[in-house]
């Protein structure tokens, strides 16, 4: 019997594609296997308010070389401390060296301007305390930072949420630094999933991001089922933790564990946020007063070992 040269390639195609589909299939079987990653754009990081209470010992510049030394990729600090770092003498661009040179990212920060509010007058001062904060993240290497509902009382006409919403963008835009929406599980504005899909939506600019918490999700009275219907590519950061069996309405912010000591479904909310097409970051974000009670080094080890047992279990 005679091939043809067509039957000849397609033969050649199949077989080539089930070699690299095995070859990928092990790659990431070795991947979750190891722990490290599922993707290799997830990364990890730290949240500075996980060592919160080791502050006063410890200013930005040690955190950071803490936070490289024990394997992290990325930092997230706050405002606060980027500022306490310049006004005690520090300067930001050795400060970005720093992070540079040890391989640590700034993949967000967080900073409480009052975009959100009423009153136009301390809305205006709230974007003009934003464009700052931006300022200061950009000089140390950010491209992110959360944009939380500061100073949101009651419930809020979401329309005009999402419209103030997209002028934080607009001032990102300019300051290239993208305000990262973010749900409080405590807020009467943006505490569940739906009402941050439909602003991301209704702010009409393409950049719009959000940035999620497994505890404020909880917090929130949202359903993890609902992230099945979230965007995961609007999904930058993860805020990372854990919590007890405490009903939603009660638990609050220093009921938060390390990833894994709790009754949380991690590993299930990671492989729903991964196939809705989330490859960003994985930030510890912690305020137990118990861990600042322990020694630095092996806060950041336990809490980096249970984001990567969680991943390993996707």
């Amino acid at each position: 019997m005679k091939t043809n040269r067509r039957d000849m390639l397609l033969q050649t195609a199949a077989v080539a594609g089930a070699t690299l589909a095995g070859a990928a299939a092990l790659s990431t079987t070795a991947d979750a296997a190891d722990g490290d990653t599922v993707s290799p754009q997830l990364r990890y990081c730290l949240n500075t308010s996980t060592i919160a209470g080791h502050r006063n010992k410890t200013p930005l510049d040690k955190e950071v070389a803490l936070i490289a030394k024990a394997g992290y990729s990325g930092i997230e600090p706050w405002l606060g401390e980027i500022k306490a770092f310049k006004e005690s003498g520090g300067k930001l661009s050795d400060l970005k060296k720093q992070l540079s040179d040890s391989g640590v990212a700034v993949e967000s920060a967080i900073g409480f301007a009052k975009w959100i509010v009423d009153d136009e007058t301390n809305r205006k001062k709230g974007l003009e305390s934003l464009k700052r904060d931006m300022d200061l993240v950009r000089q140390i290497g950010g491209t992110r930072m959360a944009a939380p509902p500061v100073g949101a009382k009651g419930p809020m006409d979401l329309d005009r949420v999402a419209e103030r919403y997209g002028a934080a963008l607009r001032v990102g835009q300019e300051m290239g630094v993208t305000p990262m929406l973010e749900l409080w599980g405590h807020s009467k504005t943006l505490h569940r999933l739906g009402e941050i899909s439909y602003i991301l939506v209704e702010s009409n600019e393409p950049n719009a991001a959000m940035l999620l918490d497994v505890y404020h999700i909880y917090r929130g009275g949202s359903d993890f089922s609902g992230l099945r219907h979230m965007d995961g590519k609007a999904l930058e950061v993860l805020h990372m933790n854990d919590y007890p069996d405490i009903p939603h309405q009660d638990i609050k912010d220093a009921d938060r564990v390390y990833v894994g000591e709790g009754v949380a479904p991690v590993p299930d909310i990671l492989r729903t946020m991964i196939e809705t097409g989330f490859s960003g970051v994985l930030s510890l974000e912690l305020f137990n007063p118990t861990y600042w009670e322990d020694d630095i080094e092996n806060v950041l080890r336990v809490g980096l070992a249970g984001m990567k047992k969680a991943v390993a279990q996707i």
